[in-house]
């Protein structure tokens, strides 16, 4: 929002305070100024001029030779080369000895013929020319018949105005309007304000304007209050130049007198109004509606807009004449040849104004204003000046009567505040008296709501004070922000720190991209199909579906991070690179409920995934793919690392989504039983055919109770002083009896003295008798105060092998 001081000054004395020191009270006070910015680009000895005569330059085509009135007793010759010079214009003339931006003007002779100055164009006087009227953006400038001559440019063009830009948050709508600017420099200068009345201002007809014009509303929650003025009689011309000036001076380019006042009161107000040709407006009735299917509207940009049916238009008894809030439609749009004219000002919803606009890809200074909702108040006083303005500049006659639907009739807030609050919060000690001085600065009402207590009433016009912290920091940055003192915190203190899941989290990404896998980070939404292919950590429960998906395809929290892992291995493996070693840390989402009611479970997740070759291709390796126990060796260090080695059980039960004779769950031992903490294995060889992949393995791990469970801090141990003994031995057992079994009772019974035990061979087939497998495991025994004797060790391991005869039927191989 660009504010000119000098506008800024009808409404509020700013005298004694320059732009800058002005700027930084505002700044400080909590709204940033980006800048000052100065009209006049350093002009001087530049006056109003008459041309009395134009010839052509006897040696130039392009050049005329020009006798210029310019106040000063003696006519000046000047030889202008723009095409628009005629006699009979005012325009600005730079004298000699005058400065322009650039630029020192001298006596000059062109081609022969004296120049003693020269005719000036908008550019030329630092002027936007962008925001000229179309007819002035090129040549010299034009001013307005009647200008005074011999005056001083700056003054006629109010060129020594300088003007702040406001660099507004969402919250600070009020200030989209000189008047709420005004509002905010009154609070922080402690100057009075003085405003427009123009219920006082407007002279009406004995015309009615109901007997001309009506208006409906069919659905006020889109539209709570619609009001239009119907005036006649009214001429098209340019506006005065001090209108223009200030239009201007906020980037706002002028048009006609009419636009240019409907676009005045909406820069005063900020309530954004709109003009319509009324002998254009069918069935002399406006009503605020949604638009139809397949209806469309030409907006005064001369672009065609199909609408939407959620989008709210301004209807005649025919078609759609605007755009709610956004454009006006070229159908009913003031031209020069408008003679009678329907003012409209209402109060749109602004949600249903942005939408339209995103929508459309339209923005305007109007869907901005409404888009933050304006002031429910100003509807009326907008429209009762820009009447007022009209009659006055467009020779308009007012007809009598506001015709409106709706309802301005919005209670103001208010909020009680409790003094020693404010001061607890602010750590000051203001009286109930300073306080009540801060908010009648404000220009809010307040009173007292008992001891130490204040009750103030809200405005309207302040939509973003809602609670009565709100009210604290109005009375922080008025009180000021560099008054507020400076105290000591007091209190314990707690330094800061990674919690135990975030450092877990951190050692296992470590520990896995080490290891050489990288991490990735698939969607958190999925497809609905994709929710149900590994259910096994869900427990039951169902996928959370999204109430606006971006698409079908991404229309359900996912309850797995496996159907990611594998669209990820699928993109690659579509690109030739097969070889792959994945992990996330993510987490899923699951609900027991058909409705909603609480927020859904969510779970931290491991995700691993291997597929392709074990190794890198070289000449003198062969290629091995990998396998299940690549998975398992990796999740191994996954517990080792966590220590948890020996607390995890790896349990042969098909998960559902796997291979059914190369997975297995996984459960995490505890005092009160196993609990399930993941799945892992090959995916079932279905769905690597639907996915197009070779052979992949894949693990899914809960983490919290990984969490609650780990002992990951270093334990220490001293070097070995005495040799160990191994020993080997060869079992056979039935091929269901799994080795981990028979690993769990070795080192039950080994006792303290049995160190190490490992699987070295598994052998089936052969001599062995159908549904026998051999086992071969190697065995360490070792003391830690002595060198073992044969019997220590023989005693041992007699104890182990008859518990493996004894618990599986197992029998020695020689």
């Amino acid at each position: 929002m660009k504010v000119s001081t000098r506008w800024l000054a009808d409404y509020i004395s700013l005298e004694g305070v320059t732009a800058e020191e002005l700027a930084e009270k505002i700044t400080t006070a909590g709204i940033e100024i980006d800048g000052v910015e100065r009209r006049n680009k350093g002009l001087s000895g530049i006056v109003t001029g008459y041309v009395k005569s134009k010839e052509k330059h006897p040696d130039a085509d392009k050049l005329n030779i020009c006798i210029v009135d310019v106040g000063q007793g003696e006519d000046l010759q000047i030889v202008c080369g723009a095409k628009n010079v005629e006699a009979g214009q005012v325009v600005p003339v730079a004298i000699v000895g005058a400065k322009l931006p650039g630029l020192d003007i001298k006596k000059a002779k062109l081609r022969g013929v004296l120049s003693q100055g020269m005719i000036c164009s908008a550019k030329e006087l630092g002027l936007n020319d962008k925001l000229l009227p179309k007819e002035l953006q090129e040549g010299i400038l034009v001013l307005p018949e009647g200008t005074e001559i011999g005056l001083d440019i700056t003054k006629v063009l109010d060129l020594n105005d300088e003007v702040l830009e406001f660099d507004l948050t969402p919250n600070r709508s009020d200030c989209l309007s000189m008047i709420g600017a005004a509002y905010e420099v009154s609070a922080i200068l402690a100057r009075d304000l003085t405003l427009p009345k123009p219920e006082t201002e407007i002279v009406e007809v004995s015309k009615a304007a109901a007997d001309s014009i009506s208006v409906t509303i069919e659905n006020e929650e889109y539209c709570g209050h619609y009001a239009v003025r119907y005036i006649s009689g009214v001429k098209s011309a340019a506006s005065p130049l001090w209108m223009q000036n200030r239009l201007m001076a906020a980037g706002v380019r002028p048009i006609n007198n009419i636009v240019d006042i409907t676009n005045y009161v909406m820069l005063e107000y900020g309530q954004p109004m709109h003009a319509f040709d009324a002998d254009k407006v069918e069935g002399g009735v406006l009503g605020v509606r949604l638009a139809r299917a397949g209806e469309v509207l030409t907006t005064l940009d001369g672009q065609e807009r199909k609408l939407a049916p959620q989008m709210l238009v301004i209807a005649d008894g025919v078609k759609a004449v605007a755009l709610a809030g956004v454009m006006g439609g070229l159908a009913t749009e003031v031209t020069s040849d408008t003679v009678n004219i329907v003012l409209e000002s209402a109060r749109f919803d602004g949600g249903t104004v942005r939408k339209a606009s995103r929508q459309l890809g339209l923005r305007s200074e109007a869907s901005l204003r409404f888009e933050k909702e304006v002031d429910p108040h100003t509807v009326i006083a907008a429209l009762n000046r820009a009447a007022a303005l009209i009659a006055r500049y467009a020779s308009g006659s007012v007809h009598a009567g506001i015709v409106q639907a709706g309802t301005d009739a919005v209670k103001e807030k208010v909020i009680t505040l409790s003094l020693d609050k404010l001061n607890r919060y602010l750590g000051t000690e203001l009286s109930l008296l300073e306080v009540k001085v801060l908010f009648s600065r404000l220009h809010f009402k307040c009173g007292d709501a008992g001891e130490g207590l204040v009750e103030v009433q809200v405005p309207t016009r302040r939509g973003d004070i809602s609670y009565d912290v709100d009210l604290i920091e109005e009375i922080a940055r008025l009180y000021g922000y560099d008054n507020i003192p400076t105290t000591l915190i007091e209190g314990p203190t707690t330094p800061g720190a990674l919690t135990r899941p975030q450092v877990l989290r951190r050692e296992l990404r470590r520990l896995l991209s080490h290891g050489g896998y990288q991490e990735v980070m698939g969607y958190s939404f999925i497809q609905p199909e994709q929710s149900k292919l590994f259910p096994a950590l869900s427990n039951g429960g169902v996928a959370v579906k999204l109430a606006m998906p971006m698409s079908e395809e991404r229309s359900v929290l996912r309850t797995s991070v496996l159907p990611q892992l594998l669209e990820i291995a699928r993109y690659n493996t579509n690109r030739r690179q097969s070889d792959l070693a994945l992990f996330e840390i993510g987490n899923v989402f699951f609900t027991e409920e058909e409705q909603l009611t609480r927020q859904p479970r969510e779970l931290p997740i491991l995700g691993l995934l291997l597929s392709g070759s074990r190794a890198v291709k070289q000449w003198n390796v062969a290629l091995e793919q990998v396998d299940f126990f690549d998975l398992k060796g990796v999740l191994e260090s996954v517990f080792a690392h966590l220590g948890l080695t020996g607390k995890v059980i790896y349990e042969g039960d098909s998960p559902e989504g796997y291979h059914p004779g190369r997975s297995a769950s996984l459960y995490l031992l505890e005092e009160e039983g196993r609990v399930l903490i993941g799945t892992m294995g090959q995916i079932h060889p279905e769905l690597q055919r639907q996915l197009d992949l070779e052979d992949t393995y894949t693990a899914e791990i809960a983490l919290q109770p990984l969490y609650d469970a780990a002992q990951n801090r270093l334990q220490y141990s001293e070097l070995a002083r005495f040799p160990g003994m191994e020993r080997d031995i060869a079992v056979v057992v039935d091929a269901a009896v799994p080795a981990g079994k028979l690993l769990d009772s070795i080192t039950q019974s080994g006792g303290s003295l049995l160190q190490s035990v490992q699987v070295f061979d598994v052998y089936t087939g052969g001599k062995l008798d159908s549904g026998k497998k051999s086992i071969a495991i190697s065995l360490l025994y070792r003391h830690s105060d002595h060198t073992l004797t044969d019997e220590e060790v023989g005693e041992v391991h007699n104890t182990v092998i008859s518990a493996l005869q004894q618990t599986f039927g197992a029998e020695l191989r020689k």
